[in-house]
């Protein structure tokens, strides 16, 4: 475990966080980066596509859209212009849990830029020219999405293995249900999630005493609270089971598999998942990569990814290969994962997957963007804490603790399998 040790406390620390909460519930957080050329700020809001009720399908990432058409005092473009102005950037991005708007910009610009910020997500003005025009945008959007091949068959093992719950819908939404949608009802939706209690502020770069006294009387003060804050409601379950699709234009075979894993808030069962997921996936020295690729060499690629998400995590096996192997490659992954029960993988094994595991949150605390990020969606969904704290919990995941425990539940037969070929002439 000498090593294990050493990688917990190499010469590396995270960004010292300052955790405090307004009087409406809103959360906020500061990670002091003294030596950064810019900060950021970050505003989450637990108002993801899981966040949708019936008929609002596709209305987060919609409204995430709606957003930059402007605002009760900013017209369509102005926030861009006016934050280029300041030599900044920004963006945003929607997903299951949450969704998150942030600004990059020069330290002595962040006061400004924190209003413009504010002004553009908390105050949207939805009118209707400019709702009509966006949606077309969201329109060709999901068209596009539709015509990639590749991106159908991950939708597919999604919407099949995930069944009724909102994990297993498009974040983009459907036709049918863009086309429903009025500037009333996403004003509804936006009244609803973006409170005190939903929502969370997170700023990394430089200290400065007035961006964190500005909050006090800014736009976010100004929110009602949550009667009740969005939490995960509906537990993720992963249907065991195994269909088969034919699929326009995939030009190699698929073999797809689909895990349940513990929930954001397990972290112990999640850094497990991740030092699983490494072990099998990550890097030609991984189980399945080394197998299928480097010895047989009847594979394209390998890939093995966890999606820590709060109602319960995804694991996903991605195997593309030529149609002609696609039988013997589901063999063998099947003899892999069965064998991970049966033998203990090596301490150089472990030691490397502890590495990598270690290195990828590591390097992910680069820069003000990504530190923000992380404080940001750890803070919103109550898990105030350090940010390399999840690494405590990579020790005590032992090769017998890891082959008695959480490889049992890496098996086939608790998998949802989706095998995909490209449709022929006949087909």
């Amino acid at each position: 475990m000498e090593l294990c040790h050493a990688v917990l406390n190499l010469p590396f620390s995270a960004p010292p966080l300052d955790h405090w909460t307004l009087l409406n519930g809103v959360r906020c957080v500061t990670a002091d980066m003294p030596d950064a050329p810019l900060t950021c700020l970050d505003l989450w809001c637990r108002a993801g596509s899981a966040s949708e009720q019936p008929g609002e399908e596709g209305m987060a990432h919609f409204l995430e859209h709606m957003v930059f058409k402007g605002s009760q005092s900013l017209a369509a473009g102005a926030f861009d212009e006016a934050i280029e102005a300041l030599g900044g950037s920004s963006n945003a991005a929607t997903g299951f849990d949450d969704v998150h708007f942030h600004v990059l910009t020069p330290p002595d610009r962040a006061r400004e830029a924190l209003d413009l910020l504010l002004e553009l997500v908390l105050l949207p003005s939805l009118d209707l020219d400019g709702f009509n025009t966006e949606r077309g945008v969201v329109l060709e959007e999901i068209a596009q999405y539709a015509d990639q091949p590749n991106e159908q068959v991950v939708q597919l093992l999604l919407s099949k293995g995930c069944e009724q719950h909102p994990y297993g819908r498009p974040i983009l939404g459907t036709p049918r249900s863009l086309k429903a949608m009025t500037p009333e009802a996403m004003r509804a939706f936006h009244k609803r999630q973006y409170r005190g209690s939903n929502c969370c502020l997170a700023v990394a770069g430089p200290a400065s005493a007035e961006l964190r006294s500005a909050l006090g009387s800014s736009a976010l003060a100004g929110l009602l609270d949550a009667s009740c804050p969005a939490s995960p409601s509906t537990p993720l379950n992963v249907r065991p089971g195994r269909q088969c699709f034919a699929v326009d234009r995939l030009e190699s075979a698929r073999l797809l598999m689909l895990w349940e894993a513990p929930q954001a808030q397990d972290q112990g069962g999640v850094m497990a998942a991740d030092l699983a997921t490494t072990l099998l996936g990550e890097g030609r020295r991984s189980r399945l990569v080394n197998r299928l690729r480097e010895e047989l060499q009847i594979v394209e690629s390998v890939s093995m990814d966890l999606s820590v998400l709060e109602q319960g995590s995804l694991i996903t096996l991605e195997v593309i290969c030529p149609d002609e192997h696609l039988d013997a490659v589901e063999e063998e992954v099947n003899l892999q994962l069965r064998a991970m029960t049966r033998e203990l993988v090596s301490d150089q094994e472990l030691k490397r997957g502890q590495q990598l595991v270690s290195n990828g949150l590591r390097y992910g605390l680069e820069s003000t963007g990504q530190v923000s990020g992380l404080s940001a969606s750890q803070t919103l969904w109550g898990r105030q804490q350090d940010l390399l704290y999840p690494l405590s919990f990579l020790p005590p995941w032992t090769a017998e603790r890891l082959r008695s425990e959480l490889f049992p539940r890496l098996q086939p037969e608790q998998a949802f399998v989706l095998t995909a070929q490209a449709k022929t002439e006949n087909g």
